[in-house]
């Protein structure tokens, strides 16, 4: 008996999604909910759990493909004797055996990682990709857990991949055939500098989510009429209230005072006193938001994503920084749901993190408006 893998639900207004990565290989015994796969749609990553217990028989698409809802993306068969005949036999011989031990060796670090601390997709198939021990990355995300910019950040710096056995660290560049664009040639200098004959390019496939950033980016300069202005706000006694209040602030609540609850509290009082600017478009209509939702605008890996805030005026300066603290995470790990980035009546975007003085923001459709804050000094 055989069980089709089909795609899942896709959420609101997403009409197709792009395979990502493939977890699972044909003829790998599955259990129920393994994840077989992840796919990509414009605002967020969806895994697709094996419907149920068996061998997956037969891979239908591949990575980069365009798939829809109801699609039939794989086989899975039932785990019967014969399809565990394969793996009986091959302990009487040699040859396979050590095959087996090998390709099990490249991907031990990942599988016990997944028992002991689950990792996002994103993470895991960087993991996955590029051989790599999650153990011995630093983790920065939220009770030790391993981002995909910790694993970005241990790449950048020519890190070697993980060995089939343990090993004490290797001061040497990793031999393996997986390309760097920062790596030195094998055996060669790992100071950074490339062969002067050398004109290295790598070409990356953009991401769903950065080319419908773009999309809505362009739409916005050509269907709305953007008004940028500059003021400059005297902060001090927000910095003088945070210099007070800092360490209080973090022991009484788990989290740091930041600016941007500073900032969403302010937006929210300027919009109830100027509600058209908390209003959207719709056809020929003006829609007044009688609550107020603010976006956030965050980077991550995959592209910007702006997260919802939501009744950010029923919020206290807690809530507020440890709702925008959860959100960062989520969005380095790639674990924001449709819902978290669904709706909004205004957005913030913060330029002052990379040091920016001014900036032109642009809009967030169907928003009337979005506030730029940038470097304070």
């Amino acid at each position: 008996m055989s069980i089709e893998v089909k795609v899942p639900q896709l959420p609101e207004s997403v009409e197709d999604a792009t395979v990502m990565a493939w977890h699972k290989q044909p003829g790998e015994t599955v259990n129920r909910e393994d994840n077989l796969l992840d796919l990509e749609t414009d605002k967020v990553v969806l895994e697709v759990p094996a419907p149920g217990p068996g061998v997956l028989a037969e891979v239908r698409v591949k990575q980069g493909d365009v798939v829809r809802a109801g699609d039939v993306i794989a086989i899975l068969s039932e785990a019967t004797g014969e399809a565990a005949a394969p793996a009986a036999s091959g302990a009487t011989k040699p040859s396979e055996a050590e095959e087996a031990e090998t390709a099990a060796g490249e991907s031990t670090a990942a599988k016990e990682t997944e028992s002991d601390s689950p990792l996002s997709p994103a993470v895991r198939r960087l993991v996955v990709e590029h051989g790599l021990d999650p153990n011995a990355i630093p983790a920065s995300g939220r009770g030790g857990r391993l981002t995909k910019e910790d694993v970005l950040e241990h790449l950048s710096q020519g890190k070697p991949a993980a060995s089939a056995q343990p090993a004490p660290k290797a001061e040497a560049p990793s031999t393996g055939d997986t390309p760097r664009t920062d790596a030195s040639p094998a055996g060669g200098d790992t100071s950074g500098e490339r062969d002067g004959r050398e004109r290295l390019e790598q070409r990356v496939a953009m991401t769903r989510l950065r080319a419908r950033v773009a999309e809505r980016l362009v739409q916005a300069q050509q269907t709305a009429a953007i008004l940028t202005t500059f003021n400059e706000v005297d902060l001090s006694a927000v910095n003088e209230l945070r210099r007070q209040y800092r360490d209080s602030f973090e022991k009484a609540h788990g989290v740091r005072l930041g600016f941007m609850s500073f900032f969403i509290k302010a937006c929210v009082e300027a919009l109830k006193r100027f509600p058209v600017i908390n209003a959207s478009v719709d056809g020929g209509d003006i829609v007044y938001h009688g609550y107020f939702d603010v976006g956030i605008a965050v980077a991550s890996p995959r592209g910007l994503v702006v997260p919802i805030v939501r009744d950010a005026d029923q919020l206290s300066f807690a809530d507020l920084e440890k709702q925008v603290q959860a959100y960062g995470e989520k969005a380095r790990d790639g674990g924001l749901s449709i819902e978290d980035l669904t709706g909004g009546t205004f957005s913030i975007t913060n330029g002052g993190v990379f040091g920016s003085l001014l900036s032109t923001p642009i809009l967030n459709p169907p928003q009337s408006a979005i506030l730029g804050m940038h470097k304070i000094q």
